[in-house]
């Protein structure tokens, strides 16, 4: 044995009888849960309650995960797309509109409007009180809407550069600058019905702006923009607005403002509801002008009522009266039922008839041939035509003329009211005849006279330029040259005969024209119509080689109702300008006892001759000429005269045709007179500063002038025959004398202004 052993075997034994004397002192102790001197193994137990949170948290993170993932995942997206980007409308620049000249009539102009998102406003208190005052807000109205849970919300729309800047300094957060386009119509009220408005968001919402806003307005695009972490915008989306087209229209500034200014003072004086005014080219069918009373100004068309910014002449159907008895007349000629030496008896200026009574105004005809029915503007007479033309063929001329349907040319119009045949009555037939019983728009009136000026070819009218086969539409045929020559015929006398339209008379100038005075219907007047009345004229001119058509019209007039007293001096005025600014005056002939040019004018149009070139520096030949062609000239030779009086055409001028413009280097006065009462005024002007100057020279003298001394100091150069009949005190060279030496003044420009 070896000498240790015993040694360890009693180690062993001892530790072996010390376990077995613990295990019997602890026979009931768990064995994952040692106690220490009567304590807890706590080391133990906080690994494991540490385990089993970390499973729970584990477990709760892993579904969390999965809920925000699968789950909520795509509202986040969204939710993080918002917070990143947001979408930016890019409007499209509406197109500008043009008359026949290029000037504009409506152009879109970039402006600025406000915005807010109420999410980035700090202090919506803050930001309301500096906001609106700016803005001309309320300041409270303005704080509800700051406080609203939206990240978008218009402040105010369209506001001008001073107020932009005004915002942009007050440097806002939440608040913010959009561009915008508004329109506007640099001429105001010209054309204000007929061209109309849009709204805010750059939609037509009345007259060519909405008839023609799919043309005008253009496409506008999103764009998308990214933000950054303060929530500025850094990138844009390079896509651009497909912007409006243009639209070129046919009328004409000057005429439209010639046309406006004429029928706003007619309507003022007789005290009418509305007048207005149309005018289209014979030839071309185009409209160069569409004027109407009360203005309305598209600008302010929110300060506006329904009622101002209506289109009578296209959207109001009246009966028309006498100025559609061309019409009839012309389709009894057409048919060869009558010719112009066809007498009807006109009852002495009362027609009794089993249905109605028909009455002239109280003048008395008897037997008229069918040549003076328009002249005399019976009704007795018309109706009786009416009867032999009958309902059917009578009906057909009306609807080829347009009567009953739409022109067609882009803007809201009424068909007006054309009863079918079968309920055409015979009081219905007769009543047609003198322009009652139908009722008609003012643009069918135009088109059916611009059919008749053009010697009975209808072409339809335009009000676009540029509009695409509308200008290349066939024409239609409805009467013969040769009758609507005779109608014409008839017309004149209406005007320049002993008819009813002598008003529209023009010197110079043959007119055809028709005075119309209809009745308005009333359901509680007599026979159902009552007092009221729409005065009403069409014109041609010039007759005998019509240039243009001229509708006038005057509803419910209060101080003169008849057409031929109110509607006819608005022709004439009308007329007058027209031509004038369209050279298309007559050339003036004077004639002396033996027929030699001199005193007495002609009554026929004539264009005048062809002017000779302008030569720079040279007073050019504008004797004879329109206002506008006369200053035209002057423009090229270098100088602007002076013009004095009111006329059609230039009457004298100075300096004289080829005469130096400059004297010594100095420009000479340049004067053309219009009217031969200026010319004259200034002669006895002059006449007077002469002897004025005179008596102040003898007064200073003390020495009496003598006569023709006097006569010789004012005019120099005088013949040697001239200067023997001043000598010999001949008493015509002396009154002579006196008004050469005014004209010699009144040409170096000294005479009184």
């Amino acid at each position: 044995m070896r000498p240790g052993s015993s040694l360890s075997t009693r180690t062993a034994r001892g530790s072996s009888s010390r376990r077995l004397h613990a295990n019997q002192r602890r026979p009931s102790e768990p064995r994952g849960g040692r106690k220490t001197g009567g304590r807890l193994d706590w080391q133990t137990l906080r690994f494991q309650i540490a385990a089993g949170l970390f499973a729970v948290i584990w477990v709760v993170l892993w579904g969390r995960a999965f809920y925000v993932q699968l789950v909520m995942g795509p509202e986040l997206a969204e939710q993080a797309m918002r917070q990143h980007t947001y979408t930016e409308l890019v409007e499209a620049r509406r197109g500008t509109i043009y008359d026949r000249n290029d000037q504009v009539l409506a152009r879109s102009v970039q402006v600025r409007s406000v915005y807010a998102n109420p999410r980035e406003i700090r202090d919506p208190v803050h930001t309301a009180l500096t906001l609106a005052p700016i803005l001309g807000l309320d300041a409270a109205s303005l704080q509800k809407q700051l406080e609203k849970d939206r990240s978008f919300i218009w402040v105010s729309r369209k506001i001008d550069d001073a107020t932009a800047s005004a915002v942009r300094r007050a440097a806002l957060p939440g608040i913010g600058l959009s561009r915008e386009y508004e329109r506007v119509y640099p001429f105001k009220h010209l054309a204000g019905q007929l061209l109309g408005f849009v709204g805010l968001d750059n939609v037509g919402l009345e007259g060519v702006e909405r008839s023609f806003n799919e043309l005008l307005a253009g496409t506008s695009r999103k764009n998308v923009v990214q933000r950054d972490g303060t929530g500025r915008g850094f990138y844009t989306d390079s896509a651009s607005a497909a912007q409006g087209k243009d639209l070129h229209l046919t009328l004409d500034v000057q005429i439209q403002f010639i046309a406006e200014e004429v029928i706003a003072e007619a309507v003022r004086e007789a005290e009418a509801k509305w007048g207005g005014v149309l005018i289209s080219d014979v030839e071309s069918g185009e409209i160069l002008a569409w004027a109407q009373y009360p203005f309305f100004n598209p600008n302010t068309f929110r300060l506006s009522t329904p009622a101002e910014y209506r289109n009578h002449l296209a959207a109001d159907a009246l009966e028309p009266g006498s100025t559609l008895k061309p019409f009839l007349m012309a389709a009894a000629l057409e048919e060869k039922i009558v010719t112009p030496d066809t007498v009807f008896y006109c009852e002495n200026g009362t027609w009794r008839t089993n249905k109605i009574v028909i009455g002239d105004d109280g003048r008395a005809y008897k037997d008229l041939p069918v040549s003076k029915l328009l002249t005399y503007s019976s009704n007795i007479g018309m109706a009786k035509l009416a009867l032999e033309v009958g309902a059917q063929t009578y009906r057909t001329y009306l609807t080829r003329l347009g009567f009953g349907q739409r022109t067609g040319i882009g803007v809201g119009e009424s068909r007006g009211i054309l009863h079918p045949l079968q309920d055409w009555r015979e009081v219905n037939l007769m009543s047609a005849g003198f322009g009652q019983s139908l009722s008609v728009t003012g643009i069918q009136m135009l088109q059916a006279w611009t059919t008749l000026a053009n010697g009975g070819l209808f072409r339809p009218l335009r009000l676009v330029r540029d509009e695409s086969g509308r200008e290349h539409q066939a024409s239609q045929r409805v009467f013969s040259a040769r009758t609507a020559n005779e109608v014409m015929r008839m017309l004149i006398d209406v005007v320049d005969g002993d008819g009813t339209g002598t008003r529209a008379r023009i010197p110079g100038i043959r007119v055809a024209g028709k005075t119309g005075t209809a009745q308005k219907a009333d359901p509680h007047g007599k026979n159902g119509y009552g007092e009221k009345r729409l005065a009403s004229f069409g014109g041609i001119v010039p007759a005998d080689n019509p240039r243009y058509v001229i509708w006038v019209m005057l509803d419910e007039p209060t101080t003169v109702t008849y057409g031929g007293k109110l509607a006819a001096p608005v022709f004439q005025k009308v007329a007058s300008r027209v031509l004038a600014y369209g050279g298309y005056l007559p050339g003036v002939v004077f004639a002396t006892a033996d027929g030699a040019p001199g005193t007495a004018s002609s009554s026929r149009p004539a264009r005048a001759a062809k002017p000779s070139k302008v030569k720079a520096g040279a007073s050019p030949d504008v004797t004879g000429m329109s206002l506008r062609r006369a200053m035209e000239r002057f423009a090229l030779a270098g100088a602007v005269p002076e013009v004095r009086g009111d006329g059609l055409t230039v009457f004298r001028q100075q300096p004289a045709p080829g005469e130096a413009l400059e004297k010594d280097g100095s420009p000479r006065p340049c004067i053309v007179w219009m009217s031969r009462e200026a010319y004259e005024e200034d002669i006895r002007k002059a006449e007077q500063q002469a002897a004025a100057q005179a008596v102040e020279t003898a007064q200073a003298a003390a020495v009496p002038a003598p006569r023709q001394e006097k006569a010789s100091s004012v005019q120099p150069g005088k013949t040697e025959a001239e200067k023997k009949d001043s000598s010999t005190g001949s008493p015509r060279q002396k009154t002579g004398t006196g008004r050469q030496s005014a004209q010699a003044a009144a040409r170096t420009g000294t005479s009184a202004r």
